[in-house]
């Protein structure tokens, strides 16, 4: 373990928090950092949570990540696919996701950039199940590089996740259940908690002030009322993060993953 945290341990620390007072619903954090994030609520602040291996069990305590050795989870039930997707359909599921792409409403695209969708300059993942999900549950999400790339100045290539836009709507439809959780960065902390859902900064991390957010973002931020420097994490933390991460997966998640506090420039 390092002397001082890294910045891929103070952003496991801040998702983690996602998922603070969410009740016995399922936990899913979709890669390293989120799936960290996710272990160390379950096993910290909200033990309620439900979490599975990654496969098709629900397991008491979280799994570590990469190989596992003679590790052997503690299984608890079955989980299959139908019954993830019985989790989706009623609201009871909150996800961590990394998309390409997020717009002032927070439209996500997580399938094609550029160009148009015919002939586009890249192709991704596909809108896979991002369609269903930002309509059916919260969903939260992780950027491991903050720019204008990913916030990007209009609105996503490809809107793979629904979000605020009000012409996206057609008259007559629900759209409560479509929420958001937070967004962690490699910069900040950020939510959808502004008027009529527009996007704020709540924390900014260690050595990075929020003029830094905002020339990072291709639209206006606003700034919350208690914005804060977001909280390095604990030894307690760091040994739970440490445990659920034997391999240092995490350090590959963030580009050179420096310290949690960032030097002048």
């Amino acid at each position: 373990m390092t002397e001082q945290p890294t910045l891929a341990e103070l952003m496991i620390v801040a998702a983690s928090e996602a998922w603070r007072d969410n009740g016995e619903i399922f936990a899913s954090g979709i890669g390293a950092i989120p799936r960290l994030g996710a272990s160390l609520a379950k096993l910290t602040h909200s033990p309620e949570l439900l979490m599975t291996d990654s496969e098709a069990y629900l397991v008491s305590e979280p799994v570590p990540i990469g190989p596992r050795g003679d590790y052997q989870p503690a299984y608890e039930g079955y989980m299959p696919f139908e019954r993830v997707f019985e989790c989706v359909w009623f609201g009871a599921r909150h996800a961590m996701i990394g998309p390409t792409q997020i717009d002032r409403w927070g439209q996500t695209n997580l399938s094609v950039v550029g160009g148009s969708y015919e002939q586009p300059k890249a192709a991704i993942l596909g809108v896979r199940g991002l369609p269903g999900n930002s309509i059916n549950h919260r969903n939260s999400f992780f950027v491991p590089n903050h720019g204008p790339r990913v916030f990007v100045e209009g609105e996503v290539d490809m809107v793979s996740g629904v979000g605020h836009k009000s012409e996206r709507w057609g008259e007559g439809m629900k759209r409560d259940y479509a929420t958001f959780g937070v967004i962690v960065t490699n910069l900040c902390v950020m939510d959808f908690d502004g008027p009529d859902h527009a996007i704020r900064v709540r924390s900014v991390h260690p050595g990075v002030s929020f003029d830094d957010v905002q020339a990072a973002t291709g639209f206006p931020l606003l700034k919350a009322d208690d914005l804060h420097e977001t909280p390095l994490p604990t030894a307690e933390q760091l040994a739970i993060i440490q445990r659920m991460d034997p391999h240092n997966l995490r350090a590959r998640q963030v580009k050179d993953n420096p310290p949690a506090r960032r030097e002048a420039a």
